[in-house]
């Protein structure tokens, strides 16, 4: 049983890793270079792929820390990483995606918002996430025993 749970404390996080570089950083600016895609168009396909990718973040996150419960115990450094996977979800989630969701229905609406800094503050969040994530898939890697 030890084994399925280092498994998918290796798979788990390479799964998210995957879904960040696929979403957030290629298919995010590719969208608006596609043909016919207006802006509006654009941020409406964007809400709902990072509310998708949001919702699949937080189950994974869920289940890695069940996981981490699991023999064998999950190390100190784990838990630090995944208590900072756990800060950097809820900000993106309740604070920098909110801010940027109500600026887009300015933005649908005909208005414009004006600056600002949430489009840097989320891949800023993306980019720690990622390093979060990528640090703890090492540290399991190298808790594999070869026999």
């Amino acid at each position: 049983m030890a084994r399925l749970w280092i498994s998918l404390r290796l798979v788990l996080p390479a799964v998210w890793i995957g879904l960040i570089i696929g979403l957030s950083f290629m298919e995010t600016p590719l969208k608006f270079h596609a043909p016919g895609i207006t802006t509006a168009l654009g941020l409406g396909i964007g809400r709902l792929v990072f509310v998708a990718l949001s919702v699949a973040g937080w189950i994974i996150l869920v289940v890695l820390t069940l996981i981490a419960q699991a023999r064998p115990r999950e190390t100190r450094r784990g838990w630090l990483l995944i208590g900072v996977m756990w800060v950097i979800m809820a900000v993106e989630s309740f604070v920098i995606r909110p801010a940027l969701a109500a600026r887009s229905d300015v933005i649908i609406a005909g208005g414009d918002p004006g600056e600002s800094w949430l489009h840097y503050g989320y891949i800023a969040a993306e980019l720690l996430l990622l390093a979060a994530l990528v640090w703890y898939l090492v540290l399991g890697a190298r808790r594999i025993k070869i026999a």
